[in-house]
């Protein structure tokens, strides 16, 4: 039973678009490995890169001039980095930053097949390309994780004390946590980023939208509650599951974060007990409305701004993803694996205590013995 659920909670974790959306072609004038059907650019670099798992996963990766940061992000679901390009483009320019993107096992170009596993050693073999092709230090680098892409961010920051920061976008607390209200994590659940999240020991940004009728906007402010070093979040009013990025909001709020995490430690801690005492005293600052119409006369005056830090973003990022409730089997089935997973495990002490017992009644005969 516990692996028809993790079969389940699987299947809602992976949409792979089909076909991908681009393809990787090699210039035979210059050697260069390209991205079709985008033209080359100088500032970024297309990449085959093997993974541990002998699956070899594409990425992109995008300088910026001067970047003290390294931003590597790890997408949700339904997309692949042929649809993210654009987005990845531009988030470098408006952060200011240096960012690689990459495709999880069986994601646009990778090869192998998509799994939980896979994608931990997919992130691995990223973060080790930008130590080691790149220069970029652990200090220098945040993770960002969106949706599903909050799995492998998570178990990878988990395990990385001197990371910058992580960004958690649309986060989920664990795969059969999406699908099903359970209190407590199964041994067959994944991405188990409820109990790992604690080991985080970097600021932590959660941005989370309240209408997300995909991962349910508890889970991202659950998340947030159980960090070590919270950041200020951004619950977006009104945000949805793939549209977060069309707030005006998430740039200005994600550019506060990298400008504060590029400080030091000292400096950073200081700003956040800054954020802390402006929360308590204005709680509703947590919530950002949807971009107000024309008409409101307060936006007027930075209506080109906004306009300027308006990100492109994929028309069909979320198109493929279906809604948990299509997965769903019988509550009642969880249950019955659960005790029958229980009774084995009380079988086991049962037996265990009784071997116990039998060896200390031959540890007392042979002291009878030996007296």
């Amino acid at each position: 039973m516990g692996g028809v659920t993790s079969s389940m909670a699987a299947k809602f974790a992976f949409f792979p678009p089909n076909p991908p959306s681009y393809k990787l072609v090699t210039d035979p004038s210059t050697g260069l490995l390209l991205m079709s059907p985008f033209p080359h650019r100088e500032n970024v670099e297309i990449l085959r890169l093997p993974t541990r798992k002998g699956t070899e996963i594409a990425a992109v990766y995008v300088r910026y001039p001067m970047a003290t940061t390294t931003l590597l992000y790890s997408h949700g679901n339904a997309t692949d980095i042929g649809q993210m390009y654009e987005l990845f483009t531009d988030l470098s320019i408006h952060l200011k930053v240096n960012l690689l993107g990459y495709d999880y096992s069986g994601y646009g170009q990778s090869t192998g097949k998509p799994s939980e596993h896979n994608t931990y050693a997919d992130i691995a073999t990223a973060y080790k390309c930008l130590e080691e092709t790149f220069g970029a230090k652990e200090e220098d680098i945040v993770l960002y994780g969106q949706s599903v892409g909050s799995g492998p961010t998570v178990d990878l920051a988990s395990r990385l004390p001197r990371l910058k920061g992580v960004v958690l976008h649309s986060p989920i607390l664990s795969g059969l946590r999406v699908m099903y209200p359970v209190k407590r994590t199964y041994w067959f659940d994944i991405y188990k980023n409820i109990d790992k999240i604690p080991l985080v020991k970097c600021p932590v940004l959660v941005i989370h939208g309240t209408c997300d009728d995909v991962v349910d906007f508890s889970h991202g402010k659950q998340l947030w509650e159980l960090c070590q070093e919270k950041y200020e979040p951004l619950w977006l009013k009104g945000g949805n599951h793939c549209n977060l990025e069309l707030y005006p909001e998430y740039i200005r709020h994600l550019k506060k974060f990298v400008t504060n995490v590029d400080k030091a430690p000292s400096r950073r801690s200081s700003c956040r007990r800054s954020v802390d005492r402006t929360e308590q005293s204005r709680p509703s600052a947590d919530f950002y409305d949807a971009p107000r119409k024309s008409s409101d006369r307060r936006e007027k005056p930075r209506k080109s701004v906004d306009r300027h830090e308006r990100l492109r973003v994929p028309e069909n990022k979320c198109s493929n993803i279906e809604r948990p409730e299509k997965f769903k089997i019988p509550f009642e089935q969880l249950e019955r694996s659960r005790r029958s997973v229980e009774y084995h495990e009380k079988s086991r002490r049962n037996t265990d205590h009784q071997l116990e017992k039998g060896r200390k009644s031959v540890d007392w005969l042979d002291r009878l013995r030996s007296g």
